[in-house]
């Protein structure tokens, strides 16, 4: 499930709450992506989901996949591909690093977070991260229930 958290424009704000439920975040880094200039268009306007969306390292680069980019409404021919390969942009020490961990430790890269930046690019919050086990899940369902129960206790005292 992603959520949209404003609608104006210029902030754009896309994130993945299935990402933080389903995995455990080791490490976090902020990428940039390779787009074509109708899928910013639709990404400005908030056609877009990454709750199903991953990546992968693809001969040395990382790429995000299954993101989708709906069409851009007043494209004409030149609109995009909904779903297609994206290309992130990282530095290479970063992108060997986490490449050994993803093949050795069992871990994989999520996209937790898509915004617009200051400079108005489009940025691309990635995790390592592992999965959860069931009963993981169990835990942090439990605990949000507990601060939730606290806080509407302490709002009515």
């Amino acid at each position: 499930m992603t959520k949209k958290t404003s609608q104006s424009p210029g902030n754009v704000q896309i994130i993945n709450r299935k990402a933080r439920f389903e995995y455990e975040f080791l490490e976090e880094l902020e990428a940039g992506i390779v787009l074509t200039g109708t899928e910013i268009k639709s990404i400005r306007e908030h056609h877009v989901h990454i709750s199903e969306a991953f990546c992968e390292f693809i001969s040395g680069e990382l790429y995000i996949i299954n993101m989708s980019v709906e069409e851009y409404k007043f494209g004409t021919y030149y609109n995009h591909k909904i779903r297609r390969e994206r290309k992130l942009l990282l530095h290479k020490t970063e992108l060997r690093k986490w490449e050994k961990k993803v093949a050795t430790a069992g871990v994989t890269v999520i996209p937790t977070k898509l915004y617009i930046n200051a400079d108005g690019r489009v940025k691309l919050r990635i995790a390592l991260a592992k999965g959860k086990k069931l009963f993981d899940k169990r835990e942090h369902i439990k605990e949000r229930d507990t601060k939730r129960n606290l806080d509407r206790l302490l709002k009515k005292s």
